[in-house]
């Protein structure tokens, strides 16, 4: 999958005619957009597509999660969508047989990814749901499942990569949210680095959303995130 550049925003609105203006401005300054659970729930394949028919990659960020079958089945539905998404992410924490079978499921027609541990959750946070491991710990046992299961990739804090990447094959994917320019709010982030610091840690797609799309030059603002990057 080769893009223009390592950016991929993430379309977070409800409403299509936002969500296609703002494909339409970024088409060609940054790699791809991501759509995720708000819009898609709001809008499903009629939403979708108006988006992906711009001609832009997209990446599907719905977070599958449930036993082996129903998670194969939703991503056989998700697999008609025209274009099809270059990238489709499911949760590792579904456990082996459910990342098997999703990648049975997909055939080879899109990237799939696993989220390891959400750039959202501390260390503390891991420890009130039970996890006895550190993040970083916690995001290389899951990338390991990840990638023995045969999947693409997954998706991970820039702060849990130098594990990953001194444990896995370069070629296995990395998609990093939680980036933040240096001047930006951190929001309900708890785990960020700058778009530089990520792609200095081995992230090969960083997912930036507010930073870009509340701007009041989305484009702009695109291009010196893009220009922080050399």
């Amino acid at each position: 999958m080769k893009l223009l550049n390592p950016i991929c925003v993430a379309l977070d609105t409800p409403e299509i005619a936002r969500a296609e203006a703002l494909a339409r401005q970024l088409k060609g300054h940054v790699g791809m957009v991501k759509i995720g659970m708000e819009f898609f729930y709001a809008h499903g394949p009629k939403g979708y597509e108006s988006v992906a028919n711009l001609g832009i990659p997209v990446f599907l960020d719905l977070k599958l999660h449930d036993i082996p079958n129903t998670v194969a089945s939703a991503l056989k539905s998700l697999l008609r969508l025209t274009p099809a998404p270059a990238i489709i992410n499911i949760h590792a924490a579904g456990g082996a047989d459910m990342m098997k079978a999703a990648i049975e499921a997909v055939e080879g027609r899109c990237k799939l990814i696993a989220v390891t541990i959400l750039t959202s959750l501390s260390n503390a946070d891991l420890t009130a749901i039970g996890y006895a491991k550190t993040t970083d710990d916690q995001a290389l046992q899951l990338a390991k499942l990840t990638h023995q299961s045969g999947l693409d990739g997954i998706v991970c804090s820039a702060l849990d990569l130098p594990k990953v990447r001194a444990e896995l094959p370069r070629n296995f994917l990395t998609v990093v949210p939680g980036i933040r320019p240096l001047d930006a709010s951190v929001q309900d982030q708890k785990r960020v680095v700058t778009p530089k610091q990520g792609l200095a840690a081995g992230a090969d797609i960083l997912v930036i959303g507010r930073p870009i799309t509340v701007a009041a030059d989305v484009v702009q603002a695109a291009d010196a995130i893009v220009a922080s990057l050399t």
